[in-house]
């Protein structure tokens, strides 16, 4: 065999020995995108049926005891020249609202705007951040709130009042509008809801790092 042969047969052996090279840099990890959140119906479902409830349940008793040819006159005391109860039917709205207004206008109007405030609830609540808690606690509320003066509206036209808040001063009894259990749980269930949509419970965007 020549030399040549011999050279040839060498190089051959050294470029196909050893392992092929790694690279040196490494594989980005893959990213996995974070499970949906979905609020949970039957939260908002069991706190809409308790707050519901207690309002009917009020005005069963509030109709029992409270109704009579002068019970206005004789209503149950709960602090002195403060609170008391006294039944009231309220054919309108908030403070009285379309009290006056003929009952083919003011059934449908009021039916209309709580199907609409029921739907509008239920479709904010689909919309639930993880973070906003008040505002998960304040729908079913004001839900609940809604559809027990509804009640109120298919069976009698009007609203079970009973709640009577009043206080004296100048020598004169200032009154409250006279409210129920569902007017407080709207209250309070707007109350939260304002926590969440306009105070500082708003996700922060994170902070970037300097290039």
């Amino acid at each position: 065999m020549s030399e040549l042969e011999t050279t040839s047969e060498g190089r051959e052996g050294d470029d196909n020995s050893g392992p092929p090279a790694e690279s040196s840099g490494t594989d980005p990890a893959p990213i996995i995108a974070a499970p949906k959140y979905h609020p949970s119906y039957v939260f908002l479902a069991v706190v809409s049926a308790v707050s519901l409830a207690a309002d009917l349940g009020t005005k069963v008793w509030a109709e029992k005891r409270l109704d009579g040819p002068d019970a206005y006159f004789h209503p149950v005391v709960l602090i002195k020249d403060h609170l008391d109860f006294v039944l009231a039917k309220n054919r309108g709205g908030a403070w009285g609202l379309l009290q006056d207004t003929p009952e083919y206008v003011r059934r449908p109007f009021f039916l209309l705007v709580s199907a609409l405030a029921i739907t509008f609830i239920v479709s904010l609540y689909r919309r639930l951040a993880p973070n906003q808690r008040a505002l998960k606690w304040g729908l079913p509320l004001v839900l609940g709130g809604a559809l027990g003066n509804l009640v109120d509206r298919i069976r009698y036209s009007h609203v079970i009042d009973f709640i009577h808040a009043h206080a004296k001063w100048g020598g004169r009894d200032h009154s409250w509008p006279t409210f129920n259990v569902a007017d407080i749980a709207i209250c309070v269930g707007v109350g939260l809801m304002a926590i969440d949509m306009f105070g500082g419970n708003k996700q922060k965007p994170k902070p970037t790092d300097a290039s």
